[in-house]
């Protein structure tokens, strides 16, 4: 992947680095519980509990007007994040650091900024890669931040799944997994908690035809969740220090999901997703800390 020259159009979205927003909220207990109801976890929060890792994606929402949505069910463009005009966009990766827990009952500010705006020319075509940082903080001050990476590309030249050979196992054993069928019902359940419109999460038609995947689209946000629940079900009482993620490919819904993990050191972790291929759909690595 190679950088080209900026265009013009690029030159102008540089005027939305450094642009700011800011979202107060309380995290209060029913998007968790309901969250854990989706997932099947039968333990319900109440106020003073910590919220586990990546679900404060359920707080900060934005809500547009339904007047302000495009085909797509995304907000238009030119508001917070720069108009790219690439129709697709992709959640497609986020590196976050956590310096206390949140804990539920507590109010919170969230502060974004857009940290950077790059095009590449890729295999798949124009890329327009845009970095967001999150910082949310607590009475206390900087409770965590989130680098958020979003990215923009064209319908027309789909990128396939990353190849995951079975001879490339030996790399990637496992010490725990998990297998789940992330199906219809759950995608529209996360797209309501976490007020996401994009219709390729809850309209096959749309996404089928319009966009054309062969089924509907698992949410990244809600593939790492996974991931990172994985982990937390491993180790409950650690505290999070670290989470990254990377979007490798996309992931159909109706298919296995395979999430599986292992220890790299004493607070490292290696976890990733596959689908039923084989072929690995994101890979994570976390940083806890069980003392």
């Amino acid at each position: 992947m190679t950088t080209s020259n900026p265009p013009t159009q690029l030159k102008s979205l540089h005027d939305w680095l450094g642009r700011q927003e800011h979202h107060d909220d309380c995290l209060t207990v029913f998007p968790a519980n309901a969250l854990a109801s989706s997932l099947n976890d039968e333990s319900p929060f109440i106020e003073g509990d910590a919220l586990p890792a990546l679900w404060h994606w359920l707080y900060f929402l934005s809500a547009a007007k339904q007047s302000e949505l495009g085909q797509d069910g995304h907000p238009h463009r030119g508001g917070f994040l720069p108009p790219v005009s690439l129709p697709r966009r992709m959640w497609a990766g986020g590196d976050l650091q956590w310096y206390r827990p949140l804990k539920m009952g507590e109010n919170l500010r969230r502060v974004s900024t857009i940290q950077s705006i790059e095009q590449k020319q890729g295999k798949t075509g124009e890329l327009v890669f845009v970095k967001v940082l999150h910082e949310i903080f607590d009475a206390m001050g900087l409770a965590m931040q989130e680098v958020h990476d979003i990215v923009y590309r064209d319908h027309s030249r789909q990128q396939g799944p990353v190849p995951f050979k079975v001879n490339d196992m030996a790399d990637h054993s496992h010490d725990f997994s998990q297998e789940i069928i992330p199906d219809s019902v759950l995608l529209f359940r996360y797209s309501a908690l976490t007020f996401n419109g994009h219709r390729i999460h809850y309209d096959r038609q749309y996404a089928t035809e319009q966009e054309g995947y062969p089924g509907l689209i698992v949410h990244g946000p809600l593939v790492a969740t996974l991931l990172a629940e994985l982990l937390r079900k491993q180790k409950p009482k650690a505290r999070w220090l670290s989470f990254r993620f990377k979007a490798l490919a996309p992931m159909i819904d109706n298919q296995v999901l395979r999430l599986c993990g292992r220890a790299i050191d004493g607070t490292t972790y290696g976890l990733w997703a596959e689908n039923d291929q084989g072929s690995m759909t994101m890979s994570a690595q976390a940083v806890i800390d069980e003392s």
